[in-house]
């Protein structure tokens, strides 16, 4: 089996069965935010292009090219559908050509021609990506290659039951807007970004052991920044706090804790892959070079790209748009039928928005109680997002129903709020179209307590976790009456029920016997 890397969580896997091009992302994603590191445009995509199946994980923008994948993939290509809730990812690639698609069931083995098998295991919970995610595993001859790319599943059994798997592609850096774009000190930016580097890297060391791979490969991450505005967020400061370290800065810290199996896959590396072995070469001569060039490489890059992002900026503004009206069209009658997420949310949200140098010109709540979207008044108010008003003017233009996987993942604007981070505000921003919404409101409707408990730390709780249900035999740690889910990092104080991440959420939790 050929893995040929071709950046990001993309990757071409070539066996004698036949080939399947996953993930591939090339134009800059939300907002002209986020481009792939290293450059991957330089490949020979017309080659790349011409495979036997297609696998979109997800409908993030970094995962979900529609321009690349419209020009350069033939559309006679299977694609591998993940047994998503709703029909969009399947809606988007029509669109896009695409008429070929195995529609496979979620921890399934497909057998397709040749002998090649592949397993989709797709999640399906709100919060899971813009409406689910999902990992590919693939056999061929003996060899098996788990595609975790950026998915979270609580446990990694499903795909140990198939056999020793030899290669495992996964998430290790950022794929958020924490903590940057909040409105707090900078030393307190840098100590939650800490805090967040810090979990990232516990939860892949947890993965890792989880499946014992022969080989591990760090995927879906980092995104580069080369906008001026947002070139603070690339990780070559120095910054502790940065929460999108490279694979270099992984090979390291895995290396920390014994890891001595990984591989860097970058655009162009192939890794010969068999039961026993893996042979990688590299389009570069030096790899530690080539990182520690790393910033003269995203210099070069931005020079590059700016007719782009200059482009990009040019799109964003109509004028013609009453933002105001454009909101309460969007948003009003979602709120009419949102039962769950507007509860779960319980106050106003207010945007402010700014001209381009930041002054405010025009401020908007979103009243969740009042089922309205209005003007501003004088109001203390929990949740506060501050951007650009040609922003949301686009977002408008577009028919943008999925602000999260957009605006928010742009970084392209500020946050405060008051207390505990809320899932159900950005939930809900993610779900600006009726089949979203339902879904949603469906889903959370349908969670209820989980009746087995477990012992632990000197105390018995539920042994799901109140958040996404992650085993709290696997993920949970006890450290006095605090307990941590690892899995994404939720706290729970054991004595009182609550949650100490966000709001509700609360765990069945009593002193052991």
């Amino acid at each position: 089996m050929r893995i040929t890397g071709t950046g990001h969580a993309s990757m071409r896997i070539d066996t004698a069965a036949g080939s399947i091009l996953c993930d591939p992302w090339v134009n800059p994603a939300y907002f002209a935010s986020w481009f792939p590191f290293p450059d991957n445009s330089q490949l020979d995509w017309e080659s790349l292009g011409d495979c036997d199946y297609l696998y979109v994980s997800h409908l993030h923008r970094d995962h979900f090219d529609a321009a690349h994948l419209k020009r350069f993939v033939k559309k006679t290509a299977t694609v591998l559908l993940p047994e998503y809730p709703t029909s969009q990812l399947e809606d988007e690639l029509r669109d896009l050509g695409f008429t070929s698609f195995l529609k496979t069931k979620s921890d399934e083995v497909h057998e397709l021609d040749g002998g090649l098998k592949v397993m989709i295991q797709a999640l399906i919970s709100p919060t899971d990506g813009p409406i689910g995610d999902s990992s590919l595993w693939v056999e061929h001859d003996g060899v098996r290659v788990l595609n975790q790319n950026d998915a979270r599943p609580t446990d990694l059994t499903r795909f140990a039951e198939l056999g020793h798997v030899h290669a495992h592609m996964l998430q290790f850096s950022g794929a958020i807007w924490y903590p940057m774009v909040y409105e707090l000190p900078q030393a307190a930016k840098t100590a939650f970004g800490k805090q967040k580097r810090d979990r990232q890297f516990d939860r892949t060391w947890r993965y890792i052991n989880d499946l014992h791979a022969d080989w591990v490969f760090p995927i879906a991450g980092p995104p580069c920044f080369l906008d001026d505005e947002l070139w603070q967020f690339n990780d070559i400061f120095g910054d502790e706090g940065n929460i999108f370290p490279d694979q270099s800065v992984f090979i390291r810290e895995y290396a920390a804790v014994g890891g001595t199996n990984g591989v860097v896959l970058l655009p162009g590396s192939v890794s010969e892959l068999t039961t026993d072995s893996c042979a990688t070469t590299h389009p570069v001569d030096d790899l530690d070079e080539f990182f520690e060039q790393k910033e003269a490489h995203l210099k070069a890059y931005r020079d590059r790209q700016q007719i782009v992002l200059d482009r990009e900026k040019a799109s964003w503004s109509h004028p013609e748009i009453d933002v105001l009206a454009g909101m309460k069209d969007r948003i009003e009658p979602l709120l009419d039928e949102s039962v769950y997420l507007a509860k779960g949310v319980g106050g106003p949200v207010r945007f402010d928005l700014t001209d381009p140098h930041g002054e405010v010109i025009e401020s908007i709540v979103v009243d969740f109680p009042g089922k309205e979207v209005r003007p501003a008044a004088d109001e203390k108010v929990r949740y506060r997002f501050k951007t650009e008003r040609r922003l949301i003017e686009h977002l408008l233009y577009l028919d943008e129903g999925d602000w999260v996987n957009s605006l928010f993942l742009s970084c392209r604007f500020s946050a405060a709020r008051i207390g505990q981070y809320n899932e159900f505000v950005y939930a809900f921003f993610k779900c600006l179209s009726e089949e979203r919404l339902q879904y949603a409101e469906g889903w959370y409707e349908s969670q209820r307590p989980d009746a087995e408990d477990i012992v632990m730390g000197g105390w018995q709780f539920q042994r799901r976790c109140p958040h996404l249900k992650a085993d709290l035999t696997r993920f949970g740690i006890v450290e006095g009456d605090v307990l941590t889910c690892q899995l994404h990092g939720w706290k729970f104080n054991l004595a009182s029920g609550k949650c100490l991440t966000s709001v509700g959420h609360e765990i069945r939790s009593s002193r052991a016997e």
